[in-house]
């Protein structure tokens, strides 16, 4: 049985059904049951945990083989990283608990990064903590930047014509990668265990620009839109006034501001590219 925490989300979602279509045993967890209605609806168990709460986990752990681990989002946390790092031990608690054999953990790019990189630093916590629970063997799959990130900012493509990007560097291709090839990656890698810890870094068919994503854009809402370059200091501000804290906000604008200085690199750790373009991503949110 593989337990999927974040079953309801992009990532989750795609590894929980992609077991279930290969006859595999699913506990699909989410805070939020009714949210994996179409899970349980296939076959999978469905069970409401906090990540939190290291007993919780342990309980949803019992009696798996594998499980996919990933940090859940929270942009109104007033400190994330504290949070990550949290969930994290808490994590090494529950796996220990219940000797879980092998756990795909969605990890990022430059995670390799102690420091300086943003919210990535959580990933580089896990990435050295989670071996402390010593029964799991654990593979870590970096991911490059989600392609869907584009569509946070949908409304102003379609009607203002205009990608924003902020602190410049609109023109450098780097990369990126679907939700949807990161939750078939970790299926596989579920399916797989290596017999020591793994790690896979994963990107798209390609690299892709913001001046390409705007081209791509362009072509699907039917008007031109612009990669159109914002001030660095106009990125917590911004992202404030959408609901972001403070706190996150500023922790995006470093990550930013990392990749800019050419921080947010892979390590060249088994390298893999997925197959979903970003011009298929980005029909289906543009549409």
């Amino acid at each position: 049985m593989y337990v999927i925490l974040g079953a309801n989300g992009n990532t989750g979602s795609v590894v929980a059904t992609t077991l279930l279509e290969r006859g595999k045993q699913v506990r699909a967890v989410a805070r939020d049951v009714k949210k994996l209605e179409g899970l349980r609806a296939k076959g999978a168990e469905v069970v409401s945990a906090d990540v939190q709460d290291a007993a919780s986990m342990a309980r949803v752990f019992a009696g798996a083989e594998g499980a996919y681990l990933l940090v859940p989002p929270d942009n109104t946390s007033t400190d994330l990283v504290a949070r990550g790092r949290k969930i994290i031990d808490g994590y090494v608690e529950a796996l220990a608990k219940a000797s879980v054999k092998h756990a795909v953990v969605l990890s990022s790019v430059a995670a390799q990064q102690p420091a300086g990189t943003g919210p990535i630093v959580i990933t580089h916590y896990a990435e050295h903590t989670l071996p402390k629970a010593t029964a799991t063997t654990f593979t870590f799959l970096r991911a490059a930047y989600f392609m869907e990130n584009v569509l946070n900012f949908a409304y102003p493509i379609k009607h203002d014509g205009v990608l924003p990007v902020f602190g410049g560097g609109e023109a450098y291709p780097f990369p990126m990668v679907a939700t949807r090839d990161i939750g078939h990656v970790a299926a596989e890698a579920l399916l797989a265990p290596p017999s020591a810890h793994a790690w896979i870094e994963l990107s798209g068919p390609k690299e892709y620009s913001y001046v390409e994503a705007a081209a791509e854009a362009s072509a699907i809402v039917g008007r031109e839109v612009k990669a159109t370059v914002l001030p660095i200091d106009a990125m917590v501000p911004t992202l404030t006034s959408i609901g972001l804290s403070p706190n996150v906000a500023g922790l995006y604008r470093e990550m930013t501001e990392a990749a800019g200085k050419g921080l947010v690199m892979f390590e060249g750790k088994g390298s893999q590219r997925g197959k979903v373009t970003l011009g298929d991503v980005l029909r289906a949110g543009l549409r």
